[in-house]
């Protein structure tokens, strides 16, 4: 009993003994919150009569600050020394979205326990901080939209765990340095002044994590002397390689040719060159002797036929013609393309749904046309009649179908008429070998090109009200099909499938469009994302399956991001479960696109909006709502946000402060 009693006497003294070091820490933290309070302004709500724990912003786990998020909060001035700096125990800090300017303080290097580091969207100056990449528990860093120079350090292959790196829009110079230690899966340096070949893990990143650099390989095509690869799979000739060696590639000898294999060599080369010869001989005397019977109509209107014959520019876009309309034309520099030509098959014209013919099939061979994208069932053209009418025609591929099924299909698909929210069906034409669906010209394109479109100086983002106009007029549409019966489904919906006009008002095309193809593959080029877990043949989609696939639509209009951005991981994490990942790791904010939260009072609206989204992207079909009463919230988020429009601001903090903890993930 008695030792028992020493033990507990020396467990008390040794307690006392601490918590007064303990009570120092916080109060350290406390007076270095307060001297940054007074370096910035504004000046923060932070009010000494309550725990420091309880101030807007701050977080802590036990007697330490571990979180300290302020964005959007409009502060200005600089950082200095003795302040954030000694919050050696920050594991996120978020100060991004404000005004701050200078440099980093020298000691933000004794925050090696940040897990989370958001500075995107200040006037930060000086050198990159090289003291990042002795931050081993770093997984997120943003330093996006500031005025950082210097190179980023080979050292941060290091960081075993850093999942984002976001550095646009700064003057970084150098070369990326190779990151094959550190788990990167979201990446962006674009409009930095670096330069040099994008490392082997990064290639497959898309173009737009490059965008407006003097890098190379990977999706910005090949580095000067680099080569396709060869079939064992190294480049041919690109550096390090060392070209032919002998021996474990390591820049051993060349390999020297026998007489022998040059005698091969040469012999080939000259066996190869009469083949040649003698093909086109021939190619000749065919093309004289058509030229001297009669000309053989094609078997409809067909892509680089008689007059009209061009090519597909890689860009996907520039002067094209549906039809020659006559004899020459051949083919022009600059890319153009040609949709068909002027014959047809006998008996076949363009069928109108609507009973006025505005137009007819030889009106639409002479149109001049342009390529406005290729997507999973055909390639989109806008046509210009010679009277100046603008059509949308879609040259459909993988068309099995028997004319009287697909007559009454395409039917099915016109009956669904509402001029508002879904782009109309004009006309039809079926033949043998083509089939064309005309549409109405929705004239400012879809909402992936302007969503994620050059995002440099010259970019004007959508703001938060154009944003949500086009999710209620979306949810509008695809309800709108959704009501023609149960059966009925848009089947494809995704960004590049809503339209807008010159007023920004939202219209949902290509609906009905699977039923009317072959089996199409599941690839994730094809898929992009929006496929729910359920569909394994895109040809047989649910109503429930196009409402996943608007969850993923309302997400990307939230995140910013397009789906196929969250799928570069190993693991193959789609933007769903992206979202909800963040989510329940309290980060909700961060999942907001940075344009966005430039908008002021939208934070309730955007969180009601991801609470929705979340719930239509949900696995069990059982789960998602129906497309009726999706629009529905919409409208009501509309209605709530408009009566509390007057009342007083939130919070900056709010978002990202315990009331996100309600958002529902499964």
């Amino acid at each position: 009993m008695a030792s028992r009693a020493l033990s507990y006497l020396v467990i008390v003294s040794l307690l006392s003994l601490l918590s007064p070091a303990i009570n120092g820490d916080l109060a350290g933290d406390t007076q270095a919150l307060l001297s940054f309070k007074t370096a910035v302004r504004p000046s923060l709500p932070w009010n000494t009569s309550v725990s420091t724990c309880s101030w807007p912003g701050v977080g802590c786990s036990g007697n330490t600050i571990t979180v300290l998020r302020l964005p959007g909060s409009s502060l200005t001035g600089q950082i200095p020394g003795g302040t954030i700096g000694k919050l050696t125990g920050l594991r996120t800090l978020s100060l991004r979205l404000n005004h701050l300017s200078g440099e980093l303080p020298s000691d933000f290097s004794s925050l090696t326990e940040l897990r989370n580091l958001y500075l995107q969207g200040n006037r930060f100056t000086g050198e990159f901080p090289s003291f990042l990449s002795s931050f081993k528990n770093l997984v997120r860093l943003n330093l996006a939209d500031n005025n950082f120079t210097g190179s980023i350090p080979p050292s941060f292959n290091n960081l075993t765990r850093l999942a984002t790196l976001y550095l646009e829009n700064n003057g970084l110079t150098g070369e990326i340095p190779d990151l094959s230690n550190a788990p990167v899966a979201q990446l962006n340096v674009s409009y930095n002044s670096l330069n040099g070949s994008i490392p082997t893990k990064l290639r497959s990143m898309p173009k737009s994590s490059f965008l407006g650099t003097g890098l190379c390989g990977g999706p910005l095509g090949l580095c000067p002397g680099e080569t396709l690869p060869s079939p064992g799979g190294s480049p041919a000739g690109a550096p390090g390689t060392g070209g032919e060696t002998e021996g474990n590639g390591t820049g051993g000898k060349k390999k020297k040719l026998s007489g022998g294999a040059i005698a091969g060599i040469a012999i080939g080369s000259v066996v190869g060159a009469l083949i040649l010869l003698a093909l086109l001989v021939l190619l000749c005397r065919r093309g004289t002797g058509a030229r001297k019977t009669a000309v053989v109509p094609p078997k409809g209107p067909e892509l680089g036929a008689n007059g009209g014959v061009r090519s597909v520019p890689a860009s996907g876009n520039g002067t094209a013609y549906v039809g020659s309309g006559g004899t020459g034309g051949g083919a022009v520099a600059g890319g153009a393309v040609a949709l068909g030509a002027p014959a047809k098959e006998k008996g076949k014209q363009l069928v109108f749904l609507n009973g006025k013919e505005a137009f007819d099939l030889e009106d639409l061979l002479r149109a001049s046309a342009e390529v406005l994208g290729k997507g999973t069932f055909g390639t989109a053209y806008k046509a210009v009649m010679e009277t100046g009418a603008a059509v949308a025609v879609k040259r459909l591929k993988d068309v099995e179908l028997a004319e009287i099924e697909f007559r009454q299909k395409v039917e099915q698909i016109g009956a669904i008429k509402d001029d508002k929210y879904v782009v109309p069906l004009m006309a039809y034409y079926y033949s043998r070998d083509e089939k064309l669906l005309v549409y109405e010209y929705i004239p400012m394109g879809s909402l992936s090109a302007l969503l994620h479109g050059n995002r440099g100086s010259g970019h004007t983002p959508l703001n938060w009200e154009t944003r949500f106009s086009i999710a209620l007029s979306a949810a509008r549409g695809v309800a709108h099909i959704h009501a023609a019966g149960p059966t009925s489904s848009h089947g494809n919906i995704k960004s590049s499938n809503i339209l807008l006009t010159n007023t920004y008002d939202a219209r949902v095309s290509d609906h009905g469009l699977a039923t009317l193809v072959g089996p199409v593959p599941s690839s994730p080029a094809r898929v992009s994302g929006y496929r729910a877990p359920e569909v394994t043949d895109l040809r047989r989609i649910s109503q429930k399956a196009d409402v996943y696939s608007f969850g993923v639509l309302i997400l990307e209009l939230l995140t910013g991001k397009a789906p196929t951005q969250t799928l570069l991981n190993e693991e193959g994490v789609d933007l769903p479960r992206w979202v909800q990942s963040v989510v329940r790791e309290e980060w909700t904010s961060e999942v907001f696109d940075m344009e966005l939260l430039r908008n002021g009072n939208v934070e309730d609206e955007m969180v009601q909006l991801l609470q929705l989204a979340i719930d239509c992207a949900a696995q069990h079909p059982d789960s998602r709502p129906h497309m009726t009463d999706v629009a529905a919230r919409i409208e009501e988020i509309r209605r709530n946000g408009s009566a509390t429009a007057t009342a007083a601001p939130p919070q900056p903090e709010s978002l990202d402060g315990d009331d996100m903890s309600s958002i529902r993930t499964e």
